[in-house]
């Protein structure tokens, strides 16, 4: 994982881009127009994060395990419960 931290692109970016080799996330998109004297700036504000493809592939991974064990938690003892 590479982080960019907080980059400006005059173009609105994609919350993600896949390529050839990497997974580019984009997030916290924010609007800008900030003007310093000279020049306005008009564009967009975000974070910027590139990961190696099979790095993504384990995160979404892991959160989808995440995500599985939380649903089986609010089926078998959260829903009964509230069936009462």
């Amino acid at each position: 994982m590479k982080d960019y931290g907080r980059v400006r692109s005059t173009v609105a970016p994609e919350p993600m881009v896949i390529d050839e080799f990497s997974v580019w996330v984009h997030s916290n998109i924010t609007p800008v127009e900030e003007d310093n004297g000279e020049e306005t700036f008009i564009g967009f504000e975000y974070d910027m994060v590139q990961y190696d493809k099979d790095e993504y592939i384990k995160i979404i991974t892991e959160k989808s395990k995440t995500t599985e064990m939380t649903l089986d938690i609010l089926l078998t003892e959260i829903l009964p419960s509230l069936m009462l």
